[in-house]
């Protein structure tokens, strides 16, 4: 057979395949028809078994690229249909996807500096630029290039839950294997799950009645326990979207001697609109910090940070490998990659994250995170006229939480299946105060009124009376 052409930074191979992708992709919506595909789980695993057949075929198909990129997008959800808002999942920018295939097709590995030269200094330049935004601007005159050792630092990840793995890490690593996990029963359960990975004392969960974490529970709990502890916060709660209040939590941790750390991986876009950045007043109190763009920075997965304010922390990744970063090689200049991250071999996402940012500006993402905000709270405001339907609350940032008025829980989860399975909607689901309610979370900046008055049309007509 012919030897495959390889992708590489000349385009004549890459053109022809971009074109059946496109294609493919287009074509794989239309048969969708909808924002998910209609008939459940196992009509869609019907439908997508037959399309693809033999995964491992004695002779291969040229024809496989068109078929399976048109059978994904068939049976995908499409986190650009506006009716399409169940979860925190995005509708990523086109200058981000295109971003992300240079990647693929440079695809350096950010474990040596000679596999990925200048992949290595783009990551170093954004994640400072974005410590700075977490923790305030650089000394006056130095740019995002700051290098000072004292400067605050973050790393690039998977998303929230390694970053949050990673804080607790540090925390263990800094304050010893005794060190108790505190936080919010709003809290992720990344953060509750990565105490168990990482052999740490039970956590302690502080009941959060109202949705966010009360300071003056957390400062009784911290009085009660015997430390050290590792307080968690959250921006961005994933049920309801809600802050807790970091100053006033910042100052418990400061009273009792415990570490801060602030979960914004839905919140931390805040950080980009100048509107609404005083809803993250008290963030750079925290030691570290998870941020996720792949929510409200509009970027593919995978796109998250850990910011950190202390870099020292970060030693305690240090690694030496002699065929990755032998010492002469470090001390003759070549950067070493390997405490920056608990992965060895990983793909260049700061690529994409760059990209957005420079094309964009903070202008841009600010803009960006307005309209989806201000687009929640119109949805709010048309949910509260309706006499059908009961607003939990004012949205935070983009989650609004609502049910159909007299409707059993029961007919909730029911309605919400059914628009599943029919593929007319992708509604989410929370539960809280004791009741279930229906989830929706905007993150499509092209959502207009009459989509989410198209929306609550059919959540009405699909809701039993």
């Amino acid at each position: 057979m012919t030897t495959p052409p390889l992708a590489s930074g000349d385009s004549a191979s890459l053109r022809p395949l971009l074109e059946t992708v496109l294609g493919a992709l287009g074509e794989g919506t239309r048969a969708r028809g909808g924002p998910l595909p209609e008939g459940g789980p196992e009509a869609v695993a019907q439908r997508l078994r037959a399309a693809v057949g033999d995964v491992l075929p004695e002779e291969g198909d040229p024809e496989a690229l068109r078929h399976m990129v048109r059978a994904l997008a068939e049976g995908s959800a499409d986190p650009a249909d506006p009716l399409c808002a169940a979860h925190l999942h995005c509708p990523p920018l086109a200058v981000a996807a295109a971003a992300d295939l240079a990647a693929s097709v440079l695809n350096p590995s950010l474990d040596s500096w000679d596999q990925a030269p200048a992949a290595s200094e783009l990551e170093s330049m954004v994640t400072r630029a974005l410590a700075n935004e977490v923790y305030g601007d650089p000394p006056r005159g130095a740019g995002n290039g700051a290098t000072s050792h004292d400067a605050p630092a973050a790393l690039v990840t998977t998303g929230g839950t390694e970053s949050n793995q990673l804080a607790l890490l540090l925390a263990r690593e800094t304050l010893g294997a005794r060190v108790s996990l505190v936080c919010g029963a709003n809290a992720h359960h990344s953060l509750p799950r990565s105490a168990w990975l990482l052999g740490l004392p039970d956590p302690l969960i502080v009941p959060t009645p109202t949705g966010t974490l009360d300071p003056t529970a957390l400062d009784e709990a911290l009085t009660r326990h015997q430390g050290p502890h590792l307080v968690a916060a959250t921006a961005g709660t994933t049920d309801a979207g809600l802050i807790d209040p970091l100053p006033e939590i910042a100052a418990v941790c400061a009273t009792h001697g415990a570490r801060l750390h602030i979960d914004a991986a839905y919140g931390g876009g805040l950080l980009f609109s100048e509107t609404r950045r005083h809803q993250l007043t008290g963030i750079s109190a925290a030691d570290t910090v998870t941020l996720d763009l792949h929510k409200l920075g509009w970027q593919p997965v995978a796109a998250g940070l850990l910011a950190v304010k202390a870099p020292q922390d970060l030693a305690a990744l240090h690694q030496r490998a002699d065929y990755l970063n032998a010492d002469d090689d470090t001390e003759a200049g070549l950067p070493d990659l390997l405490g920056r991250s608990l992965r060895t071999s990983r793909r260049p996402d700061v690529l994409k994250i760059a990209v957005t940012l420079k094309t964009l500006g903070r202008t841009g993402l600010g803009a960006l995170v307005d309209q989806v905000c201000d687009r929640a709270s119109e949805f709010a405001e048309l949910l509260d006229a309706h006499p059908r339907f009961e607003l939990y609350d004012r949205p935070t940032i983009s989650t609004v939480l609502f049910r159909p008025a007299h409707a059993t829980d029961d007919d909730i989860a029911a309605t919400r299946r059914h628009l599943l399975s029919t593929g007319r909607a992708v509604l989410g689901r929370a539960r809280t105060d004791g009741r279930l309610w229906l989830k929706v979370t905007l993150l499509n900046p092209h959502t207009r009124p009459d989509d989410l008055a198209a929306l609550l049309k059919l959540v009405e007509g699909t809701t039993p009376r």
